[in-house]
């Protein structure tokens, strides 16, 4: 328990709960509290019940006022040796000029020239705080609550110019409805007195702990810092076993003052408070300042402890409403955030279709104009080749010479030696892809002339598709009995051309009997390297290209064989000779899309190889298999870093033959502004929402910190200078308080 030091310490404070009894409980009541026997004297106006308490200077008795049957309690001074009648007078005074104080107790009545003399105070049926706190610690509401209510007796204490100098829990009292009253003004000293005044220990404030001390209102600082760290943790700030042990072996009275303030100056600052539940940060710093060891970091008064209270209690009011200010516009964001998303996907759905619709419909045309190209090219190469073998005296010597030895074809070779010059002049001042070759076959499928000549003359290409016309090659050794030469022109599949060491398709034409005219005599054929095939598209193209798009061209042999389509690459932007020199047929055979495309793809390009040449009236659904946006470029198994990944592509067959022109572009390239698109929209969104949340932590700071007394210092200008002017403004209106 903590140890008085007093010049006149009363124990009246310690009164318990008590109702009215009879006279034979009101005789036990007495026996059991070791005071039996008569009260030391009769008061006019009170009945005496029994008694409550006894002190250093008497003992107190629960009385009841005879006219209102209201309980109160009798101090009698019957230990009147030693006893200081002035500080005793000077209690009651100081008791009478704060009667009206609802936080102090109230004196009743004095008796000062009774025998033995007594005063009668109000009686609160529900004891001290002590009695309270020895069951343990409050919960910290309940003790910020007495702190308030004692704060309030405090003030009004030291606004009537009186230091308690004695705060303690067992000086207050608690009512019916456990209001706390302060009591016990035995060491209480005025104002602008310089007589020394000693505490209780570990509720005394350093600088009080000694003899010529002067009282100072920071005394009852620190005893109240005491009281709230003991109603919060059980016990008041320093009070060990071992602190206890050492001031009770401490000789005089100067050394136990002594020890005291070396221990609550240099010892370790109390902290236990800071880990109870609910002691906010604002009640750990209300408690270290009153706790602090100079009285210069204290709080001055309790006036100012009492406003600490008031700020942090409003604060606490007003946290439903700052974390509803916060917590609101997070609800806002979190439910507009979806619509928001939502509204985003769409747009950029919408936006994404849209790019995607236009560029299908440009690379539509462009393959269109592609397709009709080559074809053109085509028709072109293969009218001069039927122009060539129609003509009578090449009939003829074909007839006549293409059979014999290689010595005797001389005037044939000459004849179309000079029409393979004639035509690559042309092809020259057209600036156009030469062919790579010429050459004629007889009926019976033996190469007779060459065009470059050929290292192997005479050689028998009776098993190739560009002889027989039937979209495959037969192997050498099995050639059927049937086999014979092709009586239309054709297109060959791509071959490798021994010769060239190239990959090459060959158009061919029948030369027909000029006698018989029905017999097929011989095949006229051209044939131009599979790099070649585009070459002149992707250069005008490349030159002629507005839109910065960067088109892929292609085109895909698109012949089927036993039902089932393989689509071979032809040509390719990708594809020239030089990467076409180093493709073994094996892998040349991966250029091909079955395999690669899904079957969606798969399915429109052979819906669009049944169909005939675009503009057929017998065919109105055309059109409707001309494009994709899944298109996978078989180029990239040869060069991913360019051609990986999915494409937007469309297609378009080359008039009448087996061949499919194909533009296409990157996706996520035609893509590209919806990606800039969404992450615009996103950046903005991200930044708005940061902007909101700015704005509210902003506006929740500046509230919070205008309503906290820790506001910055300009912070406090400003509001004392906006405050300051608005009264100056108010006076000169005549719109004060007053006149309103």
């Amino acid at each position: 328990m903590s140890q008085p030091i007093t010049t006149d310490n009363t124990e009246a404070g310690e009164l318990q709960a008590t109702l009215s009894q009879d006279p034979d409980e009101i005789q036990r009541s007495m026996e059991l509290s070791g005071l039996a026997g008569d009260a030391p004297s009769v008061v006019p106006g009170y009945r005496i019940l029994k008694p409550i308490g006894e002190g250093k200077y008497g003992s107190v008795w629960l009385a009841r006022e005879q006219n209102t049957g209201k309980h109160v309690a009798i101090k009698f001074y019957t230990h009147r040796r030693g006893v200081d009648w002035s500080l005793l007078g000077r209690e009651v005074e100081k008791l009478a000029v704060l009667y009206t104080s609802r936080n102090i107790v109230g004196l009743l009545a004095v008796g000062w020239d009774h025998d033995p003399p007594y005063y009668v105070m109000e009686y609160l049926e529900n004891g001290s705080l002590a009695a309270k706190l020895s069951a343990g610690p409050l919960p910290t509401t309940e003790a910020v609550r007495i702190a308030t209510r004692i704060c309030q007796a405090l003030v009004h204490a030291h606004g009537s110019g009186i230091l308690h100098c004695d705060l303690k829990p067992a000086n207050i009292l608690l009512d019916q409805d456990f209001e706390p009253r302060l009591c016990d003004f035995g060491q209480s000293r005025l104002a602008d007195e310089h007589s020394h005044s000693l505490g209780t220990l570990f509720y005394m404030a350093p600088e009080q702990a000694d003899l010529k001390a002067v009282p100072d209102a920071r005394w009852d600082v620190y005893a109240l810092g005491a009281l709230i760290y003991n109603m919060l943790t059980g016990a008041p700030p320093f009070r060990t076993n071992e602190n206890e042990q050492r001031l009770s072996d401490a000789g005089s009275l100067e050394d136990r003052l002594t020890l005291y303030r070396h221990i609550v100056s240099d010892g370790p600052k109390p902290s236990k408070h800071r880990s109870v539940a609910r002691v906010d940060q604002q009640l750990a710093e209300i408690v270290d300042r009153c706790l602090a060891a100079d009285p210069a970091k204290r709080f001055p008064n309790a006036q100012a402890v009492y406003d600490k209270l008031l700020s942090r209690e409003r604060f606490r009011a007003r946290r439903p409403l700052i974390v509803l200010g916060l917590i609101l516009p997070v609800l806002l964001l979190l439910f507009i955030a979806p619509l928001a998303m939502e509204a985003m996907n769409d747009a950029v759905n919408t936006t994404q279709e849209n790019l995607t619709r236009r560029a299908l419909e440009s690379d539509v045309l462009s393959v269109n104009l592609l397709a009709d190209s080559i074809n053109r090219e085509l028709e072109d190469r293969r009218h001069e080749l039927e122009t060539f073998a129609a003509d009578k005296s090449l009939r003829e010597a074909v007839a006549e010479f293409s059979t014999k030895p290689v010595h005797e074809r001389l005037p044939l070779e000459q004849q179309l030696d000079q029409l393979k010059r004639e035509n690559d002049q042309r092809l020259k001042e057209l600036g156009r892809e030469l062919d790579a070759s010429w050459f004629l076959l007889d009926a019976s499928g033996i190469q007779r002339w060459r065009s470059p000549a050929s290292p192997i003359p005479d050689h028998n290409f009776a098993s190739r598709d560009f002889f027989h016309g039937g979209g495959f090659d037969y192997s050498e050794n099995d050639i059927p009995p049937d086999n014979h030469a092709t009586r239309n022109w054709m297109i060959s599949i791509p071959f490798w051309s021994t010769t060239t060491e190239l990959y090459v398709v060959a158009l061919s034409v029948p030369i027909f009997d000029p006698r018989q005219g029905e017999d097929v005599i011989g095949l006229l054929c051209r044939t131009l390297t599979l790099g070649s095939l585009i070459k002149d598209y992707q250069r005008n193209w490349q030159k002629n290209e507005t839109d910065g798009v960067d088109r892929k061209l292609a085109i895909i042999d698109g012949r089927d064989l036993d039902g089932k389509y393989y689509w071979q690459l032809l040509a390719h932007s990708w594809m020239d000779d030089s990467k076409l020199g180093q493709i073994p047929e094996a892998d040349f055979k991966k250029l091909r899309l079955d395999g690669i495309v899904d079957a969606d793809v798969a399915h429109d390009l052979e819906q669009l190889m049944r169909q005939s040449k675009k503009g057929d009236e017998t065919n109105p659904q055309e059109g409707e298999f001309d494009r994709t946006r899944r298109y996978i470029d078989p180029v990239f198994q040869f060069d991913p870093d360019t051609y990986k990944g999915e494409w937007l592509a469309a297609f378009s067959r080359v008039g009448k033959t087996k061949w499919v022109a194909v533009v296409q572009e990157r996706k996520d390239a035609a893509l590209k502004p919806v990606k800039e698109l969404q992450s615009r929209m996103l950046t903005s969104a991200f930044g708005g929402v940061l902007v909101v949340f700015s704005l509210v932590a902003g506006s929740w700071w500046l509230i919070i910190t205008l309503l906290n007394d820790r506001a910055p210092r300009w912070l406090k200008f400003w509001r004392g200078h906006t405050a300051s002017t608005a009264a100056t403004m108010m006076s000169m209106t005549g719109k004060g308080p007053e006149s309103s």
